[in-house]
């Protein structure tokens, strides 16, 4: 079994398509694998699965039998470490999953490619963009709605520090759902030991942000508020001490 230049040509110009397009989306949002990361994937899963099935077609026989499948299951096995290597550990949260799992996708798109399966490559990179699009506006309009934060404080570490904090988000009807406390940490710049308190917390729809951080920053210690990509930095304004 045989296939013509002309057919290869468009099998890996239709990888450099559907992984750019996947790719782009990615990189619009600054993630840690983007445009040239995602065709390149896709490339390499369209070629490599082009030369599993049709280049040993002269090396079939009654002594010698080519699975094409054994190579296409390496390169699922294999984008598993460079999905990996996206994935990022940040303040006991884990980030990059949804990029890593992009790039397995992409993988099994160009290795349809590879194989010949137009439809179901085409098909499967609208699904792709229906979950990084559509679903992604849905899960943040559901985020807005519900008013779940994700809340880091940087403070000096003082006796009744977390007592103080929880009391002024019971006083503003500031559920705190989860809350993690890192080790003390001995800081030069301050001569004190500094801790970094991690809260899952839901606010009501009634408060904004600006009543959230006025009432933080009277805290005593209190260094620094941040949460979802925001980050207010008091040490410089007040004397935390």
């Amino acid at each position: 079994m045989e296939i013509s230049i002309p057919e290869i040509i468009l099998r890996l110009a239709l990888a450099v398509v559907l992984g750019g397009m996947i790719g782009f989306e990615r990189e619009a949002h600054n993630r840690p694998a983007g445009f040239r990361t995602h065709i390149l994937v896709c490339v390499g899963s369209a070629l490599i699965m082009i030369v599993s099935a049709f280049g040993f077609h002269d090396f079939t026989g009654e002594i010698y039998q080519i699975d094409p499948g054994r190579i296409a299951n390496g390169v699922v096995a294999g984008i598993g470490f460079l999905g990996a290597g996206t994935i990022i550990r940040q303040r006991g949260t884990i980030q990059g999953l949804t990029t890593a799992a992009g790039i397995w996708v992409v993988s099994g798109i160009g290795l349809a490619v590879g194989i010949g399966l137009y439809v179901g490559a085409v098909f499967a990179t609208v699904l792709v963009f229906i979950s990084l699009f559509a679903l992604n506006r849905l899960e943040r309009v559901n985020l807005i709605n519900k008013k779940n934060r994700r809340l880091w404080v940087k403070a000096i570490d003082s006796p009744g520090l977390l007592g103080k904090i929880g009391m002024l988000l019971g006083e503003m009807n500031i559920n705190i759902k989860k809350i993690d406390l890192t080790s003390a940490e001995y800081d030069e710049n301050y001569n004190a030991d500094l801790v970094i308190m991690d809260l899952l917390v839901r606010i009501p729809g009634y408060l904004n942000n600006q009543e959230l951080i006025n009432g933080l920053s009277g805290v005593k210690g209190v260094l620094e508020i941040s949460w979802q990509g925001e980050e207010i930095d008091f040490s410089r304004q007040n004397d935390p001490l």
